[in-house]
C-alpha cells in the first residue's frame, strides 16, 4: 500500500508542469509563513509614491492583527485616523472630521490585503499567481491578482527570519505605496476591545 501511494503520488507530480511546481512551493512556503502569526503586533511606516516616483503622502502609526479577520491600525498625528475590524465590520474614524465610516467588511483578499495578515489565507492559491525569490534570510512573495476587479495590480510582501517585514502594493496606474513593519512580536495575548469601536459622542456616522 505505502509503494501504491508513492507511486500515485509521483504520478501527480510529473503532471504538474514547471511553472506549476513554482506556484505550488510559493504558495506553500507563503501559507506557512503567515500562519505561523496568530495574532501580530508593532509599528507600521507607510509611504505613497505616484507613477513618477513622486511622495504623495507619508504616515506611521500602529498594529495589531488577531486571526481570523480583526485588525486595528492607527495612523498618528497629524494625520491620524483609526481602522478597526472585528472580523465582520470595519469602522473607520477620522478624529479631525469627528467622522465614523462603518461598513462590512470585504472578506475578498485582493481587495483587502490585511486579511493577508490576518485572515484565512487558504485560498490564496485561488485568488493569485504566486513566485517568491530567497537572499539569505530575507524571502520576498510576489502575488498578482488572477481577477480583473482588484484593489492593486501586484503585490510584493517580504519576510526576514519569518517576520513580516514590508508590504509593498502597485495600482492600475502605477501609484506604490509601501510599508515597512517595526518591532513586530507575533502570538502576544491580545485584548478583545482592540477590535471593537465605540462610537464618540458627537460624531457623524456614515454606513455603507
Amino acid at each position: 500500500m505505502q509503494l501504491i501511494r508513492v507511486l500515485f503520488a509521483s504520478a501527480l507530480m510529473l503532471t504538474l508542469t514547471p511553472a506549476q511546481a513554482d506556484q505550488a512551493d510559493s504558495v506553500k512556503r507563503l501559507t506557512v509563513l503567515l500562519q505561523k502569526a496568530e495574532t501580530l503586533t508593532g509599528r507600521f511606516s507607510q509611504l505613497s509614491l505616484d507613477g513618477t516616483g513622486t511622495q504623495l503622502q507619508e504616515t506611521s502609526g500602529e498594529l495589531a492583527l488577531k486571526r481570523p479577520g480583526q485588525f486595528r491600525w492607527h495612523t498618528d498625528e497629524p494625520m491620524e485616523q483609526l481602522l478597526v475590524s472585528d472580523g465582520k465590520k470595519v469602522w473607520l474614524y477620522d478624529p479631525d472630521l469627528e467622522q465614523v465610516t462603518i461598513q462590512t467588511l470585504d472578506q475578498r483578499l485582493t481587495h483587502t490585503p490585511a486579511l493577508l495578515l490576518s485572515g484565512d489565507v487558504s485560498a490564496i492559491s485561488d485568488n493569485f499567481d504566486v513566485s517568491h525569490q530567497q537572499a539569505g534570510e530575507v524571502v520576498d512573495f510576489t502575488l498578482k491578482p488572477k481577477a480583473k476587479d482588484t484593489l492593486f495590480d501586484s503585490l510584493r510582501l517580504s519576510f526576514r527570519g519569518d517576520v513580516i517585514n514590508d508590504m509593498q502594493m502597485v495600482d492600475g496606474v502605477g501609484q506604490r505605496t509601501n510599508i515597512l513593519f517595526q518591532g513586530i512580536e507575533l502570538n502576544q495575548p491580545l485584548k478583545a476591545d482592540l477590535f471593537t469601536f465605540e462610537i464618540p459622542e458627537g460624531a457623524d456616522v456614515i454606513s455603507e
